[in-house]
């Protein structure tokens, strides 16, 4: 078995690093690639020291099982067919090939089959924010399908790499030493605010960020369900945040759902408002699963149900994904 990782430098490749070593995800070998900038950067592996190569059109690939791609989509884009050619399973991080018609779109704990049916050798990482919403709704989507989702998005900087992590750690060490924060990594000053823009906007008032979670979770779901999302960047570090609102067919008591979410998989439910004991973000970094508390009946809909869930952005929403993505490929083969 022979790794890749495109884009090993950066926060998702360097998660990538972190989670094959904490998973012991069997492999012989593993290569790192990245651009010019990041080639030569050496990184330890398994207590061996890995170089990153410079990722070119050329036959590097030859040999490579799987391939973890984190590089943004122009990358992805440009690289599919150097990477998938030898007959590599290309895992993209990128919002490239998402919503391709022969391009699967894999949550494992939700629809782990499609990952299966890949003609041109490319399984797209859904969007972190997609990833922790539908883990939750398939507990309830067994129960009861869901027509509706409403929800509202507290999205950390990790969102925006490493450089925009950095960038808010900086705005802090500014603002109390009495200079002008740095802003380069967002529209605004990210300490002590919320920027309510993820991506750029579209014609109808929502921005790409938004629209990609109504559309990719239809795709990963299979249904026709509806999503209206509200997309905020917070001055959170590297978790993600989601108050989420759901219509059922039929009414789903809070009894059931707490039950659903207790034994369903990827999930820890942290329910008991009583004791101040509830999914935050500060806790919750670093962490595999997605965390569901505060669950309640809608208030405005009898067939209505409201959660709060948090799950790391760069762990879950983003490398441990795409690894669990590889697992469910090798555990077909033994």
């Amino acid at each position: 078995m022979k790794v890749a990782i495109v884009g090993a430098s950066g926060a998702v490749g360097q998660e990538f690093l972190r989670v094959l070593a904490e998973r012991d995800f069997p492999m012989d070998e593993l290569v790192l690639f990245g651009s010019k900038r990041s080639a030569g950067k050496q990184y330890e592996f398994r207590g061996k020291t890995l170089t990153v190569q410079l990722l070119q059109h050329n036959d590097d690939f030859a040999g490579v099982d799987i391939a973890f791609v984190s590089a943004g989509g122009d990358v992805s884009r440009e690289y599919a067919g150097t990477i998938t050619k030898h007959g590599a399973i290309m895992i993209d991080n990128s919002s490239a090939f998402r919503m391709d018609a022969d391009v699967p779109l894999v949550v494992p704990e939700v629809n782990p089959e499609d990952a299966f049916t890949r003609p041109r050798g490319i399984i797209a990482n859904p969007n972190c924010t997609t990833i922790l919403m539908v883990v939750a709704l398939k507990a309830i989507e067994q129960l009861s399908h869901i027509r509706r989702v409403h929800v509202a998005t507290y999205q950390a900087a990790s969102g925006a790499g490493a450089a925009a992590m950095d960038e808010l750690h900086e705005q802090y060490r500014q603002l109390l030493a009495g200079e002008t924060p740095t802003v380069e990594k967002f529209a605004y000053q990210l300490a002590y605010n919320l920027i309510p823009q993820i991506d750029v906007f579209t014609d109808n008032g929502y921005t790409k960020e938004e629209m990609k979670m109504f559309n990719e979770t239809r795709k990963i779901m299979h249904t026709d369900i509806s999503v209206s999302a509200t997309c905020v960047r917070v001055p959170a570090l590297r978790a993600h945040s989601e108050s989420i609102w759901i219509e059922t067919e039929r009414p789903v008591s809070v009894e059931e759902a707490r039950e659903a979410f207790a034994h369903a998989e990827g999930l820890v439910l942290q329910d008991n408002p009583a004791a101040k004991e509830y999914p935050m973000p500060l806790f919750l970094s670093g962490k595999d699963p997605v965390y569901v508390g505060r669950i309640r009946k809608d208030l405005a809909n009898e067939n209505g149900l409201a959660f709060w869930l948090v799950g790391d952005q760069i762990k879950k929403g983003a490398a441990l994904n795409a690894v669990q993505i590889a697992e469910v490929l090798l555990a077909r083969k033994k």
